[in-house]
């Protein structure tokens, strides 16, 4: 067999896990995994900043549910990737993050790059090791994908030293390639506990289904949780990662209406849930203060966490749905009577009433809300198979609220940090995963981030049109401090501003691509159509009013606010 270096063993093992791409910026410490990534086929994609290419191995994991595999060169090249390990980390999204670092044998001597990074990377990652032996490369690369995939899936990180890497060679027929070292297995749940759970749904006058992030990763029976949601008549609320995975929000309208009305819901079933702020620690005013609640999550740590849980079941989210599914048949047949299902779609109505306000007003300049729905109008059409991926502050809520999920991963945000910025790396990610059109939507602040990945996508051929709204500051911080500190607001923003209406859009004249600046709502979705026409990244660049603000942001201001 010969003798190999690490960076083959690691492109082998990488490739024995069905890897099909990596994302990577080059560095010396690391180059011979991408010379062992081509020869076992595995493509290289390389951007122009780690932590945009880190950005983008998650996203094609919340689009593929396979991990992202991201490789960075030692010191700098993996520090620069902490930001999107962390946003991973709170979101759930298995990364195998694969470092370089400085020669073993030069600990402690002040050789280039010289840094404990793994130490950095373990507060950011669920897992981190060091490698000391090539031929463990294989083995090490095995407990990685173990520990991404777990109960709660997360971000990885192994580094390698370059004495380790790039100048061992060892005999490859020496080396050992793990077998049948992990699982696809996912939790069903304890029977007792399901037949107390179907007990309290078929007995709830009107329940609320709520998807966790979570369910993205244990999606296996999927179609149970739609079925029951449509055998019992529940109105389901879906976070974000999980939209359009076990529905299609276009056909069913039951999976619309669950959020707004969860405060009238006496039975919630929780599949996959972390009940932190972006569900209201499902807690009063959003949750019923009576509801009961019923957990499921693989993590028994998340069973009762901020909430107590009337019934507690470890479990995946499929599994557990097709359980609970099985036990309801046997009690009672399919419910015909619309009674709470009309409640819920009322009171989706009046919680809509604040967006709409938005989405229809004509304004000049436009109101965020109406570029946003300008842009879903684009995709209801002519981009029904677009992926969606929104950034920005308050530019996002905008347009996720906007939009409508047909297939799984068509519409991606940041999770519980608030990563802003993140659009470019994600637009990456996700055209890798299935190589659909991208319409990445953001705020002018959050473009700021990584404009140069532009780059990457002319050189990869991605099909991106990115739609700037453009309000000429960081509006949601801005705005928010209306409310929560007006006396300083009255003596003007401090840092909360920027350039009046930069042209962004003329950065196409870089690479010959289309640009446009829209001051007009009607212009919207021919500068669209103009920009995907051209066969180049796009930016159309869209003059929103200054003022105007989404209900999100204005909640950020609500407990300041004098009653």
């Amino acid at each position: 067999m010969g003798k190999v270096d690490g960076g083959r063993l690691f492109a082998k093992a990488l490739k024995k896990e069905g890897v099909e791409c990596i994302f990577c910026l080059a560095g010396g410490h690391i180059m011979p995994i991408f010379y062992g990534c081509r020869e076992e086929g595995i493509k290289v994609i390389d951007v122009r900043h780690e932590c945009a290419g880190a950005y983008a191995a998650d996203a094609y994991a919340r689009v593929t549910g396979k991990p992202g595999v991201i490789v960075t060169t030692a010191g700098p090249g993996v520090t620069d990737t902490l930001t999107a390990m962390a946003e991973a980390k709170l979101q759930g999204v298995p990364i195998i993050h694969i470092g370089g670092a400085s020669n073993v044998r030069e600990n402690d001597t002040g050789p280039l790059q010289d840094l404990n990074t793994l130490e950095m990377m373990a507060t950011a990652t669920k897992w981190a090791r060091k490698i000391y032996h090539t031929e463990r490369i294989p083995e090490y690369v095995s407990m990685a994908f173990r520990h991404a995939l777990d109960d709660t899936p997360g971000p990885v990180y192994l580094e390698c030293p370059m004495d380790v890497l790039v100048t061992n060679f060892v005999e490859e027929e020496k080396v050992n390639y793990p077998e049948k070292y992990r699982t696809d297995a996912i939790p069903f749940g304890d029977p007792e506990l399901i037949e107390k759970a179907a007990d309290l749904l078929v007995s709830a006058k009107s329940p609320v289904m709520v998807i966790g992030d979570t369910a993205r990763f244990s999606a296996k029976h999927g179609e149970a949780i739609a079925e029951l949601a449509d055998y019992l008549k529940i109105p389901v609320s879906v976070q974000t990662m999980c939209r359009g995975l076990f529905a299609n929000e276009e056909t069913n309208m039951l999976f619309k209406i669950g959020t707004a009305a969860l405060p009238a819901a006496d039975v919630v079933l929780m599949l996959c849930v972390e009940n932190n702020y972006r569900i209201g620690k499902a807690r009063p005013p959003l949750f019923n203060k009576e509801a009961k609640l019923i957990q499921v999550h693989p993590d028994i740590t998340m069973i009762g966490y901020n909430a107590p849980a009337e019934i507690g079941i470890v479990g995946g989210a499929g599994p557990v749905a097709k359980q609970i599914l099985e036990a309801v048949k046997a009690r009672i047949p399919k419910r015909e009577d619309l009674t709470w299902v009309n409640k819920a779609k009322e009171m989706a109505q009046a919680a809509a009433t604040p967006w709409m306000e938005g989405f229809t007003s004509d304004a000049i300049p436009i109101h965020p809300g109406r570029c946003a729905y300008e842009v879903a109008k684009f995709l209801n059409t002519e981009g029904k198979d677009w992926t969606v991926v929104c950034d920005g502050g308050d530019a996002a809520q905008w347009i996720k609220t906007a939009v409508t999920a047909r297939r799984p991963g068509q519409v991606i945000n940041f999770g519980p940090l608030g990563t802003i910025g993140t659009g470019a790396g994600f637009s990456l990610g996700a055209w890798a995963a299935n190589g659909k059109p991208i319409l990445y939507y953001t705020g002018d602040g959050s473009f700021g981030f990584y404009p140069m990945e532009f780059d990457t996508f002319l050189k990869q051929g991605i099909p991106v049109v990115c739609v700037i709204s453009n309000d000429s500051s960081w509006g949601m911080i801005k705005l928010s401090e209306t409310f929560i500190h007006p006396e300083e607001v009255k003596k003007g923003h401090v840092a909360t501003e920027l350039a009046y209406l930069r042209r962004y859009d003329k950065m196409v004249a870089m690479w010959d691509g289309y640009g446009e600046l829209v001051t007009k709502p009607e212009d919207i979705i021919s500068a669209i159509k103009k920009g995907a026409e051209s066969g180049k990244p796009a930016i159309i660049n869209v003059e929103v009013d200054r003022m105007n603000m989404s209900p999100v942001t204005k909640s950020f201001g609500a407990p300041f606010q004098k009653k």
